[in-house]
């Protein structure tokens, strides 16, 4: 099993991790190089780790959803396509669907359990078609994004979907902060016109 932790890094360490990127360590993990894997797990954990726990709050299944990404990059890491969008943003974005799955599927649970219990009461509202405007709605917000250029759709993933904030994504990214708010800005202002939302 990973365990989550992180090693003391002096600045000679990080001034040569910098000049290796996160795209050629996954480049190399996908060929089963265990020590790119380790530099990679040192340099994100933290990130991934912080980003799952906004999501499912609860410490300990955030631990066993970080891992699980962590086995998945392993697993998948020749999967990634760096024309697609940044190496970081790839693995952020496992990880949030990891946490969001583990959401639903502690929900389904609660929400099973309480068929049980109330299965004999008429519901007060059609679940049917609440469940079909739900998806008619995901459906719409998802072909809007696919509107959106590469890196206005990073930008918002990493913003409403990560939750980061914008000078966490210029981190992230590698850009000025300024150009994070024009991405978000423009992202925002086209999906607001793909979806016919009018301020």
């Amino acid at each position: 099993m990973l365990e989550l932790v992180t090693t003391d890094r002096g600045p000679d360490t990080e001034s040569a991790e910098a000049a290796v990127t996160f795209e050629s360590l996954l480049e190399l993990i996908s060929r089963g190089d265990q020590e790119a894997f380790s530099e990679l797990y040192d340099r994100t954990a933290p990130r991934v780790l912080g980003l799952v726990k906004r999501v499912l709050v609860d410490h300990a299944q955030s631990e066993e959803v970080a891992q699980e990404v962590f086995l998945e990059i392993w697993k998948t890491a020749s999967k990634f396509e760096s024309h697609r969008g940044s190496a970081m943003s790839w693995i952020l974005t496992m990880s949030h669907r990891r946490a969001v799955d583990r959401v639903r599927s502690s929900q389904a649970g609660h929400d099973r359990d309480e068929r049980i219990g109330l299965r004999d009461i008429e519901p007060e509202y059609d679940q049917v078609s609440e469940s079909v405007e739900i998806r008619i709605e995901h459906e719409r917000v998802k072909r809007a994004m696919a509107q959106l250029t590469e890196l206005q759709r990073e930008a918002i993933s990493l913003a409403y979907y990560g939750g980061y904030s914008h000078s966490e994504i210029a981190g992230i990214l590698s850009i000025p902060v300024g150009t994070v708010k024009t991405r978000l800005r423009d992202g925002m202002i086209r999906l607001r016109d793909e979806l016919g939302v009018h301020s």
